[in-house]
């Protein structure tokens, strides 16, 4: 285990939902789910949920992953956060 792993609260592999908002447009669901399985290869249709906020006007999707690694999750964050369309990643 590297030091990085040893300043987690995780015990890698595991399972860890990623969440992505951003504007409820078209297709932002298919560009994070894109992003992630350029990570993820064995991604479910059943790991992704969306959520509409109170207005409609931004969208949240979470996507549960199992995530080898601290650098492996700092990898998708750090892809989902070049994208132009997502707002916030938790």
């Amino acid at each position: 285990m590297s030091d990085l792993e040893q300043d987690s609260p995780f015990d890698f592999p595991c399972q860890f939902p990623l969440k992505a908002m951003g504007r409820n447009i078209p297709d932002l669901d298919a560009i994070i789910v894109g992003i992630i399985r350029a990570h993820v290869d064995d991604l479910s249709e059943a790991a992704v949920t969306t959520r509409l906020s109170k207005g409609g006007k931004f969208i949240s999707i979470t996507v549960e992953v199992r995530a080898q690694s601290k650098a492996h999750l700092e990898l998708m964050y750090a892809d989902l956060n070049d994208c132009p369309h997502i707002v916030m990643t938790l």
